[in-house]
């Protein structure tokens, strides 16, 4: 059998260690790959397929520099095994469309809400799964208690918007501006 048609077969190199073919959709392409069983999709990303827009900060879960969208939910790729990895996953590269920046890029930029840069990717794909979390009426821990479970939250105030993006830490500290980026958006 040839690489192509493996699929997920799994092979053991003579080094020993554990390997499997993966088929990874990222940003609409699909990627054929032979990784090792413990790669992470963000060394698959950044060390594979040359994505380098996605950042390794903390390698713990805990700063969100490596979130991604999977499936179109929020996740951080370094808590994440590529092999497990069979949703479409959409980096930072593949937000734009059509030659065209995605909206939340283009209110980062206008709002001035990156200093060095190293989280905005991290903080946009955060911001684009929040608000579809948002609008499909997910509450958070600040989301008022009257509304009807699982309902409308009401408007994103910036102390909601604080509070459903607290997972993705700045060390520069621009959280006042990426609040107001993701209010410009909202609007």
């Amino acid at each position: 059998m040839d690489d192509a048609a493996a699929g997920s077969e799994r092979g053991t190199p003579p080094d020993g260690t554990e390997t499997s073919y993966v088929s990874l959709l990222i940003n609409g392409t699909t990627h054929e790959l032979r990784l090792d069983n413990r790669t992470t999709l963000l060394d698959a990303l950044r060390e594979h397929l040359d994505l380098t827009g996605t950042k390794k900060g903390c390698d713990h879960g805990q700063c969100g520099a490596c979130t991604v969208l999977v499936g179109g939910r929020r996740m951080n790729s370094c808590l994440l095994l590529a092999v497990t990895c069979d949703e479409p996953v959409t980096t930072i590269e593949g937000l734009a469309g059509q030659g065209r920046p995605h909206p939340l890029q283009e209110a980062f930029v206008s709002c001035d809400a990156l200093q060095c840069g190293y989280c905005t990717p991290g903080q946009i794909c955060s911001a684009v799964a929040m608000l579809d979390e948002a609008a499909a009426g997910h509450p958070s821990h600040v989301t008022p208690p009257e509304g009807p479970v699982g309902g409308d939250p009401g408007p994103l105030t910036p102390e909601e918007i604080r509070e459903r993006m607290s997972g993705n830490i700045c060390r520069c500290g621009a959280y006042a501006n990426i609040v107001d980026a993701i209010l410009e958006v909202v609007a």
